[in-house]
């Protein structure tokens, strides 16, 4: 065994459970769209998560996706300029949003669940610039009182840096194009669409590797 590695190599034709392919962390994407930057008073007003799963080669697919429009919390600070991005319309009387507290209990309780069906120990965030997307959930948590968060509270997956290592693009557009996908620009900026082509880039991206997993073990 490779004590500096964490990985010994072993001859198995049976590739691993997801609970084993990142040390018992079960990758989610989310994305949220906002009212602006900062996560402590400006508003949250999307929220998507895509789950990641193993189809039976092994290799990463993408599974359910979760999507909510959420109302802005009171006295929140709302960024016309950021709405000018995302197209949004907070108080849209057909946009149907829901309290920012409902909306993270029923994505947290749907996450805890798949983190159990996975045998894992918990969820792991994989966004594009995920850090802005941690920064926002972690902070609605605690706003509302959510104590029970399944994420890891600061670790994550950041496609800004696999899509600059495998394909040498850093814009999510860019990196989802080098990698063989479509991109539709009238979508994006949503949190369901930039969720579910920023989990088909982190598959393709993990899969891409997936040689080199297949002779390796996490220790």
């Amino acid at each position: 065994m490779n004590q500096s590695s964490g990985y010994s190599e072993v001859s198995n034709e049976q590739s691993p459970g997801i609970d084993q392919r990142f040390r018992r962390f079960l990758p989610v994407v989310v994305d949220v769209e906002t009212g602006g930057f900062i996560a402590k008073t400006d508003a949250l007003l999307e929220i998507a998560a895509v789950f990641i799963e193993l189809d039976s080669d092994g290799k990463l697919k993408t599974g359910k996706t979760l999507h909510h429009h959420v109302k802005p919390f009171p006295d929140s600070r709302i960024d016309p300029a950021s709405l000018e991005i995302t197209g949004i319309d907070p108080f849209h009387p057909l946009r149907l949003g829901i309290d920012e507290e409902d909306a993270l209990r029923q994505i947290f309780k749907n996450v805890r669940s798949e983190v159990k069906e996975q045998k894992c120990n918990r969820a792991i965030l994989v966004g594009h610039n995920s850090f802005f997307d941690l920064q926002f959930l972690n902070a609605a948590a605690e706003r509302t009182n959510i104590k029970r968060n399944p994420f890891h509270p600061f670790s994550s997956f950041d496609t800004v840096t696999l899509g600059g290592l495998a394909f040498g693009q850093t814009v999510l557009a860019r990196a989802v194009v080098a990698a063989g996908l479509d991109w539709d620009e009238t979508q994006a900026h949503s949190a369901l669409y930039d969720a579910q082509m920023t989990a088909l880039l982190f598959c393709e991206v993990i899969n891409r590797f997936k040689p080199i997993y297949d002779n390796l073990i996490i220790d």
